[in-house]
């Protein structure tokens, strides 16, 4: 039986996936946690958010007016009273008792601010390359710590300490989308949380044909330089940009991704802080996993 106080809600961001939607609202108004759950629709033009409103309307529907990005789920997370927020795509969905195996770690682990999950990749039902990577993490693991330690999390994927992420301030609103994360889970690093895989738990991801390759791929290696001048001491920050810069096809699009990073130096020097040197520590034990991974290409 679901408690009878929720402990988790779940928070979805969606933009012109209307069908796709609906579908994922369908699947976690079944679950046996039976979780409190707010949409923040992205300034859809394709009825979305009326489409939610008829068909659902116990859900939380937030309308910006404005596609925010990651930024939405912000937005989301003020309206979230749970100790908990399950981040989820619009064409992705949590399997049954996921939701409920997240509650129990993070009540039995206070120092764990982030769970991310075990990710199956539909109509296949095989696992996300990810994944592996995720299991096998070479950043050390403390005793007591429930699962690998992480450096960052899958927002898609992942079941938050809603404080903690509050307490960071989210997503930056600079980067909008794509590869947020990487920023938001160093600060949680430096504020002293953990982040942790949990194998038990499962979402499953079916890959929107509704979107743009070329435009995420852009944001991709412009976040990505940004989080890394940011955040990454300086001999970091120099062997990691070459090796973003290295690895990605030398094409217009990623010489306007690029540029756009460069324009942002003024903005990102002024706001530059970097991590204290143990989480430096983990972020450089990172590197030779991400410069050998084959689910961390910039592709489209």
């Amino acid at each position: 039986m679901p408690p009878a106080e929720p402990r988790v809600t779940v928070l979805v961001i969606t933009h012109n996936r209307r069908a796709e939607l609906l579908g994922t609202l369908e699947r976690l108004a079944a679950l046996p946690e039976r979780p409190p759950v707010v949409v923040v629709d992205n300034a859809s033009t394709d009825g979305t958010a009326e489409a939610v409103a008829r068909h659902h309307p116990d859900v939380r529907l937030l309308t910006p007016g404005a596609n925010l990005g990651a930024v939405g789920r912000n937005l989301g997370v003020r309206e979230v009273t749970t100790p908990y927020v399950a981040f989820c795509d619009d064409d992705t969905w949590w399997e049954p008792g996921a939701l409920g195996t997240a509650v129990s770690v993070l009540d039995a682990h206070p120092s764990v601010a982030t769970v991310t999950a075990r990710i199956v990749v539909e109509p296949e039902g095989v696992e996300d390359p990810i994944v592996a990577e995720l299991r096998s993490s070479p950043l050390p693991r403390p005793p007591g710590l429930p699962g690998p330690a992480l450096g960052s999390f899958l927002a898609g994927a992942t079941v938050l300490r809603t404080e903690a992420f509050r307490r960071v301030g989210g997503f930056s609103r600079r980067l909008w989308l794509g590869g947020e994360e990487e920023l938001t889970a160093a600060d949680l690093m430096a504020a002293g949380w953990w982040l942790v895989f949990e194998e038990r738990m499962v979402v499953h991801h079916r890959p929107s044909a509704l979107r743009d390759p070329t435009r995420r791929r852009a944001d991709g290696i412009r976040n990505t330089l940004w989080f890394t001048w940011l955040r990454r001491s300086p001999r970091s920050a120099a062997r990691r940009t070459a090796t973003v810069l290295g690895g990605v096809p030398r094409d217009r699009t990623t010489a306007g991704a690029l540029l756009r990073a460069v324009a942002g130096l003024p903005w990102v020097l002024r706001e530059r802080r970097a991590v204290p040197p143990e989480v430096e520590r983990r972020l450089c034990l990172l590197e030779e996993a991400q410069r050998e991974s084959s689910a961390r290409r910039y592709v489209g």
